[in-house]
């Protein structure tokens, strides 16, 4: 076995699609679905690889701990599965390791999007040839083989204060538009459950 993925949902169950876009809050279980995804198709071909592409930057102590956290269970949980670790330039890390025989999951665009639009303080403020919304599009058509992309839900709570944090949460809501146009299946996650938005299971 190539995976030793042990979630609620069997791996029997899932399907991997062309393209997904999982969304969810926080601690819903949109990377414990694409972890599932990722062990699904490991399994189902001995020629099968998966990259996780993580977005994320250690910028306090607290992140790098989760970071070292996260990683630890991505090992345990899907060990065939290899980690790159790519915060900027996300579309050219997508075509870099995009086959037809490997499964990419990105997780996820929101940190993406924030190293984009809210550097961290003391950060150089990176520079990016296109937007968005645009480079997740490109990517997704161009993507060779399966592409799992996770994304934070953040429009459902309360209006929040200051223009640059409500700048930042239209242009997650758009982007998640784009993906989702983009994406063959979309699922939303609430409590460790999906609830189908587009596409078959």
């Amino acid at each position: 076995m190539a995976s030793s993925w042990t979630g609620v949902q069997p791996m029997a169950e899932l399907r991997v699609a062309r393209s997904e876009l999982i969304l969810g809050g926080q601690k819903s279980g949109k990377t414990a679905r694409a972890e599932a995804l990722a062990a699904a198709w490991l399994d189902a071909g001995s020629g099968h690889r998966a990259v996780y592409i993580a977005t994320a930057q250690a910028w306090d102590e607290e992140m790098r701990e989760r970071i070292a956290r996260h990683r630890r269970d991505r090992a345990q949980r899907v060990p065939a599965m290899e980690t790159v670790e790519e915060p900027t330039e996300l579309a050219r890390a997508i075509g870099a390791h995009s086959r037809a025989d490997t499964l990419v999951v990105v997780d996820c665009l929101t940190l993406w999007l924030t190293a984009r639009m809210l550097p961290a303080a003391g950060a150089a403020q990176p520079t990016f040839s296109d937007d968005p919304d645009t480079a997740i599009a490109r990517a997704v058509a161009a993507a060779a083989g399966p592409l799992v992309l996770v994304s934070n839900e953040i429009g459902l709570g309360v209006i929040p204060l200051g223009p640059e944090n409500r700048s930042f949460v239209d242009a997650l809501g758009r982007l998640n538009q784009q993906a989702a146009r983009a994406c063959e299946r979309v699922t939303l996650m609430a409590a460790g459950l999906p609830l189908l938005l587009k596409g078959r299971p």
